[in-house]
């Protein structure tokens, strides 16, 4: 499997824990659990459903976040008279692609900043 392939389902993965769908996974599983495994579904069972289910919490709130910033930030590229329409889609980039973007452009502010004071 290539790394870019390897990158997408990466991602892919880190939004489907964000789905609502997630916890009805957590529940099923702790259904099979109680059902297959009576015996060592103890305290320790429950906090670790407890913790699953708080990961997903926080996965989800911040999936919501990142999802709202993004709208927003969208909105003001596309009302912007002086934005490049390049940046709207950049979200759909991978990480990777996206550090090298911001590198790049860090570098070319460095570069206009250095221009100036000459």
């Amino acid at each position: 499997m290539k790394k870019p392939q390897v990158r997408h389902w990466l991602t892919r993965l880190g939004e489907l824990a964000a789905h609502p769908a997630a916890f009805g996974v957590i529940a099923v599983y702790a259904v099979a659990w109680l059902i297959f495994s009576p015996a060592t579904f103890g305290w320790s069972a429950i906090a670790s459903l407890a913790i699953w289910f708080m990961t997903l919490l926080i996965t989800r709130t911040e999936h919501r976040d990142t999802q709202a910033i993004q709208a927003k930030l969208d909105e003001l590229l596309r009302t912007h008279g002086e934005a490049r329409n390049e940046l709207t889609a950049i979200d759909e980039k991978e990480v990777e692609e996206i550090t090298a973007h911001r590198e790049k452009e860090r570098e070319n502010d460095a570069l206009s900043t250095e221009k100036r004071a000459k």
